[in-house]
């Protein structure tokens, strides 16, 4: 179940975070928008509406909840970079996962949402300096510090989690 649950793993934050990683972590927030429209274009409605394991979110939820958690981040970055420490607002992910432009609305519309977010938010990452990745903001959940660098790996894991939840979906119902 836990190889269902965390394809990759869990998100492993290097001890020191890195030009080499953010410059990587930023290719994969570049590419990612292409490689899911290229992944799920051409599933029928009953395949988007398949969980990718027992007891998990539909494809047709994982992309809606891509956009929904990636366009959170986004803000978080910009709360980040104009304030000083924000606490920022968590969200309960699974029950916006319940709401009906996640459980019935077009992917297309996340897909295209997510092209526009991805495009900005890499313009953005790009034009940062040092001072601004060690910027942190204070997550409610354990009042845990973040940086923005770590933040960039999380959501290129995070891209790469759900990304491979649907690979994985498709190679084991033969719709690859």
């Amino acid at each position: 179940m836990e190889a269902l649950q965390y394809p990759i793993g869990k998100f492993d934050r290097p001890e020191v975070i890195t030009g080499a990683h953010i410059k990587e972590w930023t290719g994969i927030l570049e590419n990612f928008p292409a490689r899911l429209r290229k992944q799920v274009t051409g599933l029928t409605d009953a395949q988007l509406d398949t969980p990718y394991r027992e007891g998990g979110w539909t494809v047709r939820q994982v992309v809606h909840h891509l956009y929904d958690s990636h366009v959170n981040s986004y803000v978080r970055f910009k709360w980040t970079l104009t304030e000083d420490q924000p606490v920022i607002k968590a969200y309960y992910e699974d029950r916006w996962a319940g709401l009906p432009d996640t459980t019935s609305a077009p992917v297309a519309l996340s897909l295209q949402a997510l092209e526009a977010l991805h495009a900005k938010w890499v313009y953005l990452l790009k034009g940062l300096s040092e001072a601004d990745l060690e910027r942190v903001f204070v997550h409610p959940a354990g009042h845990r510090e973040v940086s923005l660098a770590e933040n960039i790996g999380i959501y290129a894991w995070h891209s790469n989690h759900h990304y491979a939840h649907i690979k994985n979906l498709l190679e084991r119902k033969g719709w690859l």
